[in-house]
């Protein structure tokens, strides 16, 4: 897991070393949008030299997965290629992610997509996690936690660095990373250049995942300019279909996507290109001014372009017979029927290719001053999006047309700015007061078709005050208290309006903690209530693509504990922990079952397990470290109704790390050896799901029944990857 460096992190905030003869402006955009040693919220921050030692190929939520209230999962069930991550039961939906203080979520599903970004943490020089609504951000509303993430910071050093790491289901990773060092007028140059190739834990669920990352900087005693760009291109064999239960005990790693299937229903093979397809580019622009020697001034720009399609196979015996999706309709294709011998041909086998894309423009102007008792940030975001949805026909079997016909096309349009005022004051040596005020804007649009072809409009316009306020008491060097309080709104995505008329939710946010800590040891104790009012919470059902459906449940809450620590037993052993204990309900929670409204009273949140624990213990040498890691998550429901048969079992999971330095030079090259072993003791696990219902009219006349059904994601058993990193 992380390593006793973590101590210091857990509880101490980047220091402002602004002087006169010393200048640290890199930080001022993010800073500004973090939490701080006295900032009364529930916070952790990551080094790159924390992130490093995770870093051996799987996405970036699973170099997290150990922090307090965090539950992972992977489609591929090894944790390369599509990954996800939720925070105290909310999904990635509802974690705002920003990097450089850009909104990442996409604009419209608000969801985060790492497999867009191959190897990023290698470009990352922190990041910080925060629990709750957290401080003031951009883009769509944190209703679980909001993760800040800076990339690479100037080395001023000259260095080229190789890093390769191989592992179980033919899993490598190749990084080449390289610096100028920071000249002495100021400027620096810096790149990297990264391929993840991965079979899967899942039968085909192949990944190819290329990254890449240039950086220029320009340093003074008064201004920094930073541009940048990065992104990557994702080629993954889709993997988000899941299993039900009689295949899991099966053929757990079985993969239904592609499946083809003869005129008497009988498995011939499978698609061979049932793929998602994509590519994100990111350009980026920061200029930062000392305006005194206790005020700055920053801007920044982003561009990003995504374009990139999945490609799906529709087998004409499946349609007919299993699905009924009527996806091999020559309507849903807009096509004419074709009379052949007499005979109307209104249905074909077929691929299509389902596009987007999508621009999004941002620009973020941040003013922070510091003096005396007094620290101000201010701050201004406004960002711009236009996304193309539209369906190509790439081949049919029965059809007279020709490829690239487009079946559905829709353009959704999403503009989101907000201002913001943040107020920290020290009262006195022992109490400090935070307050936090934004005002957000949105307006989003959908105009045209989806697939079926059905028409689709959303004509959705909210503004939005999210007040934040705050106490913290720091009686003596070893301790410190708070209280917070904030409020959120948060508006529905574009899967939520797919599937119904949405609308927005509202969040209260109390959080109380305290913050302990000694030279050889740490506690930080955070107790949460989330009350919610229309809040979107996952059905349990996905839709065609895996994305999970929402639906508003009236009143609900979130309630727990949060628990982590870490103490330096010896000069040589240190021990990590966190846990957390929770409970989260919907309230008075109506249900119909077989024709019948039924009351239920009080039912938990789906996928938000009541006790979520990590522990890391690590030995340390003067040359290696070997720790051994643990994750606990326990037994959820992936719907909201308790039904028995959603419940998704706890599982426990334990891990064994080594990092050695083989080689190390003083101004010469260096040699690390990184060693991971997942999952040890091989526990068979699923670690998300799904759950659904409908009710059944048709087998027994005049009668309802209510249907249920279940389907798993499983994860991978023991395997292992190595790495080495040379540089020079």
């Amino acid at each position: 897991m992380f390593g006793c460096s973590l101590l210091a992190q857990q509880t101490n905030t980047t220091q402002d070393t602004l002087t006169l003869s010393t200048v640290t402006l890199s930080t001022v955009t993010v800073s500004a949008l973090r939490a701080s040693e006295a900032t009364p919220m529930a916070f952790t921050n990551i080094s790159a030299k924390e992130l490093n030692k995770q870093n051996l190929g799987k996405d970036l939520p699973f170099l997290i997965r150990f922090l307090p209230s965090v539950v992972t999962t992977s489609d591929a069930g090894a944790g390369v290629g599509y990954t996800g991550i939720r925070v105290r039961g909310s999904d990635a939906t509802r974690v705002n992610v920003t990097i450089n203080g850009i909104a990442y979520n996409d604009a419209e599903s608000h969801g985060t997509f790492w497999v867009n970004l191959s190897d990023f943490a290698s470009s990352v020089s922190d990041l910080q996690l925060q629990r709750g609504v957290g401080t003031s951000t951009n883009g769509a509303a944190a209703f679980g936690a909001s993760i800040n993430i800076n990339t690479t910071e100037p080395s001023e050093d000259v260095y080229a660095l190789l890093s390769s790491s191989a592992g179980s289901f033919n899993t490598f990773k190749n990084t080449i990373k390289f610096s100028t060092g920071l000249s002495e007028s100021g400027f620096e140059l810096s790149g990297r250049l990264s391929r993840i190739t991965s079979d899967g834990y899942i039968d085909r669920a192949l990944s190819n995942l290329k990254g890449y990352f240039l950086q220029g900087t320009y340093n003074s005693v008064n201004t920094k300019i930073k541009a940048l760009t990065f992104g990557g291109h994702e080629r993954t064999y889709q993997a988000w279909y899941g299993i039900d239960q009689d295949v899991l005990k099966e053929n757990r790693t079985y993969n239904p996507a592609g499946e083809q299937y003869d005129e008497s229903g009988v498995l011939e093979g499978y698609y061979n290109d049932q793929v998602d397809n994509y590519n994100q580019d990111h350009t980026q622009l920061y200029i930062e001014q000392r305006l005194s020697n206790s005020s700055r001034l920053s801007l920044g720009l982003n561009y990003t372009h995504g374009y990139g399609y999945y490609q799906e196979f529709y087998d004409l015996w499946y349609d007919q017979n299993v699905s009924f999706g009527g996806d091999t309709a020559y309507d849903y294709l807009k096509l004419q029927p074709r009379i052949i011998n007499g005979q109307s041909i209104t249905a074909t086998e077929n691929a299509v290719r389902k596009w987007l894309d999508n621009d999004f423009y941002a620009a973020n102007l941040q003013y922070h001053y510091k003096k005396g008792k007094h620290n101000i940030s201010a701050g201004a975001y406004y960002s711009s999006y236009v996304g193309l949805h539209f369906g190509a026909l790439m081949w049919a079997n029965n059809a007279d047309v020709n490829p690239g016909h487009r079946f559905y096309e829709n353009t959704g349009k999403k503009k989101d700015g907000n201002i913001f005022y943040k107020w920290d004051v020290s009262l006195d040596e022992k109490w400090h007061l935070y307050a936090d005020a934004q005002l957000r804007w949105i307006d989003y649009k959908v105009s045209g078709e989806v697939s079926g072809p059905e028409r689709f409009a959303v004509n959705d316009i909210h503004t939005f005050f999210n007040p934040k306020a705050g106490l913290l008491y720091k009686p003596n060097t070893n301790n410190q208290f708070y209280i917070s309080f904030a409020k959120a709104h948060k508006e529905a995505n574009r899967t939520d309006f797919e599937n119904g008329s949405p609308v927005p939710e509202v969040l209260d946010d109390l959080e109380l903690g305290w913050r302990w800590k000694t030279d050889d040891a740490f506690l930080n104790t955070n107790i949460y209530f989330m009350s919610y009012k229309n809040q979107l919470v996952l059905t349990g059902a996905i839709d065609q693509v895996g994305a999970s459906i929402r639906a508003n449940s009236g009143d609900s809450y979130r309630r727990g504990i949060e628990l982590e620590g870490g103490w330096h037993i010896t000069s040589n052993l240190n021990w990590q922990a966190n846990v957390t204990w929770s409970k989260n309900r919907n309230k008075d929670k109506y249900f119909k079952r077989d024709g019948v409204l039924q009351s239920l009273g009080d039912t938990h949140l789906a996928f938000s397990p009541s006790m979520v624990a990590s522990q890391q213990l690590t030995y340390t040498a003067n040359n290696w470290s070997v720790s051994f890691v643990s994750k606990y998550v326990g037994e959820q429901y992936m719907g909201n109704i308790d039904a028995e048969l959603s419940n998704l079992e706890s599982y426990l999971i334990n891990d064994i790390q080594l990092q050695a330095r083989l080689l190390h030079n003083e101004g010469g090259p260096s040699l690390n050896l990184n060693v991971h072993l997942h999952n040890i003791f091989d526990e068979l696990i699923s670690s998300n799901g799904y759950f659904y219902t409908y009710d059944d009219d048709y087998s027994v006349p005049n009668v309802v029944t209510t249907i249920e059904g279940v389907g798993y994601y499983p994860q991978a058993g023991r395997h292992f990857m190595a790495g080495l990193t040379l540089q020079f």
